[in-house]
């Protein structure tokens, strides 16, 4: 291949390093973020259904009264969104958020299979996938949580 081939290619290399690193994790961040956002609305103005299957909530979430149970979700989901949205403590609310998901898994989807329209774990596990990046890696450099680090880090 030619050098200067070779020096192109590494140049559209660092160009789309450089972009992913801001843009990939916003992606997954603000399609979550959406997602969350939805079912903590529709928890708020909906009727909680979370009485009819507590008995299938993993131990030890099946311990929590409905009531408790339902309002931990919705502002779990609110409040993670937001989180998401502005990158603030973003591994915190991925993990929460992990942990909500895999609960839903457990009580909701199990047993039906993987297709979404049978209420399946498709999404479920999609998420999981998509929580991945964050927790382990951070939110990106569009957030608020990387322009913190840069300034607190000198310091520690």
């Amino acid at each position: 291949m030619p050098h200067n081939m070779l020096a192109l290619l590494a140049a559209m290399r660092r160009l789309l390093n450089g972009a992913g690193a801001f843009l990939a994790p916003l992606g997954l961040r603000l399609l979550l973020a959406w997602e969350f956002w939805e079912a903590g609305v529709s928890k708020l103005h909906g009727e909680n259904w979370f009485s009819n299957i507590q008995g299938d909530f993993p131990f030890p979430f099946n311990l929590v009264s409905p009531a408790i149970s339902w309002r931990l979700a919705m502002w779990t989901e609110l409040a993670g969104a937001i989180a998401l949205i502005i990158g603030l403590g973003a591994r915190f609310f991925s993990a929460a958020l992990i942990i909500l998901t895999v609960v839903a898994w457990a009580s909701v989807h199990a047993g039906h299979g993987y297709n979404v329209c049978d209420n399946g774990f498709k999404l479920p596990l999609m998420y999981l996938v998509m929580f991945l990046p964050l927790l382990l890696s951070g939110p990106g450099k569009a957030s608020i949580d990387h322009w913190l680090w840069r300034r607190l880090e000198p310091r520690l």
